[in-house]
């Protein structure tokens, strides 16, 4: 598949206990594969609104943003170019409610086994590495790097 497009997308590690809840997909392209809760942007909405929909509409949780990881640039096993900005995030509200048109499964799991090849299969293994290494190292940045403009 070749995409010429460049697709943003916002991704949440939420952090519980020393773990993070990672979700398993259940699209046809990318079945089985676990990724922490993700999705595109929508044309004019703001990145940290897009995150917290995300993880709401995938996981049922209400998410305060506590931080960023940073911004990913990666070719996506489907050959899209993506850029993903990637936050932390903890549970203020809700309930685990799974989506099965698009998540089949979630499980809490620690920061570390996701640089452990081989115990679940990952969507994007390069990307998530990075992820959990910045996570491990503490490489947690202020919100404040993201100036939202808020229209009326």
């Amino acid at each position: 598949m070749i995409n010429l497009g460049i697709v943003l997308v916002v991704s949440v590690s939420i952090i519980r206990e020393s773990k993070v809840l990672i979700v398993q997909e259940n699209k046809p392209q990318v079945r089985n594969t676990w990724n922490f809760p993700s999705g595109r942007i929508e044309h004019g909405e703001d990145i940290l609104a897009a995150a917290r929909r995300e993880v709401k509409e995938e996981t049922g949780y209400d998410v305060k943003l506590t931080g960023t990881t940073g911004t990913y640039n990666f070719i996506s096993r489907l050959g899209s170019q993506v850029i993903m900005f990637h936050f932390t995030g903890e549970i203020v509200g809700g309930s685990l409610q799974i989506e099965a048109n698009e998540i089949k499964d979630s499980r809490w799991i620690m920061v570390s086994d996701l640089l452990s090849s081989g115990l679940i299969e990952i969507r994007e293994p390069g990307v998530m590495k990075q992820i959990a290494d910045n996570l491990i190292k503490g490489n947690n940045h202020s919100l404040a790097f993201y100036n939202t403009q808020l229209t009326e």
